[in-house]
């Protein structure tokens, strides 16, 4: 297990500093503020320690209020608004400066049997194997003497291989434009059996390419174009159990943009081809 997963691994694991009040803490950061999934990760954690343990998440929606300081703590408030018979309803709202900087509520469920059905299938990418990290990819896009070699060097918590383009390599050239991303990601490390855990750990995964996805599609990016952006809103529904420590593919898409804002949905499927999370995300992009 490499120092990031550990540090991660910390973070979620909240400090209680009072009957549903909890309190998490933020990595050293310099360069960007706190990112979106470490937040909608550490409230799911907030609102997991509330439920009984027979009862597993099944969806989550989330509002990206203000942005995260990561230099001071950030305070959970879990209000139990519904304990029924089989499911569980909690909402979250995580704090700084006195201020509401992200809303969330979270649904449990019982596990029950019922009629199923997949409609969609898994794209038949190349096997993660095959593919290069994600920091060998753009240490040949950026070159040898980007300000962001720095950055690009940092250990990362989750192992992350594109299957299609990354947005810098459109933004150079304009026939790898598209609304379509492949990622396969999984945390390199021997995980424990917790199903709490293991959806945490996509929730927070879920944050790192989808907005992407949009830039994708008009050959813009991060630090390479004239683009500013913010996760708005953010919603998961938990069809099955996955384990974060194997390879997950996400196949993500973007339908829409406009007005500044921009849509972007994904279906992370496990590597036997179940489909296991859907996830829809609408960002501000602005282009100055």
């Amino acid at each position: 297990m490499n120092e990031a997963l550990k540090e991660l691994l910390d973070l979620l694991d909240l400090e209680q500093i009072e009957l549903d009040i909890f309190r998490g803490r933020s990595p050293e950061e310099r360069i960007q503020r706190v990112f979106g999934g470490q937040v909608a990760a550490q409230a799911l954690v907030a609102a997991g320690r509330t439920v009984p343990s027979d009862r597993h998440v099944h969806s989550l929606h989330a509002y990206f209020i203000r942005p995260g300081d990561p230099a001071i703590p950030i305070v959970y408030n879990v209000e139990r608004v519904r304990d029924g018979r089989s499911f569980t309803t909690r909402r979250v709202v995580a704090v700084q400066h006195g201020k509401a900087i992200f809303t969330m509520s979270a649904s449990f469920h019982i596990l029950e049997s019922g009629v199923e059905h997949q409609a969609s299938a898994m794209p038949n990418v190349p096997e993660p194997q095959d593919l290069p990290t994600l920091q060998d990819r753009m240490r040949e896009v950026i070159g040898e003497n980007s300000p962001l070699r720095e950055w690009l060097s940092r250990p990362r918590p989750v192992d992350v291989r594109y299957v299609t383009p990354l947005t810098w390599e459109a933004h150079r050239d304009p026939q790898l434009r598209g609304a379509e991303t492949n990622v396969w990601f999984r945390y390199d490390a021997d995980l424990p059996d917790d199903p709490l855990l293991h959806v945490v750990l996509a929730a927070y995964a879920s944050d790192y390419t989808l907005v992407d996805t949009v830039l994708l599609t008009h050959g813009l990016a991060w630090g390479a174009s004239n683009v500013s952006g913010a996760s708005l809103d953010h919603a998961m529904w938990f069809h099955r159990p996955l384990r974060a420590d194997d390879w997950v593919l996400y196949a993500q898409e973007s339908p829409w943009s406009g007005a500044a804002r921009g849509l972007a949905r994904g279906q992370m499927f496990t590597r036997s081809g179940e489909l296991a999370v859907s996830v829809v995300q609408e960002a501000m992009i602005r282009v100055s």
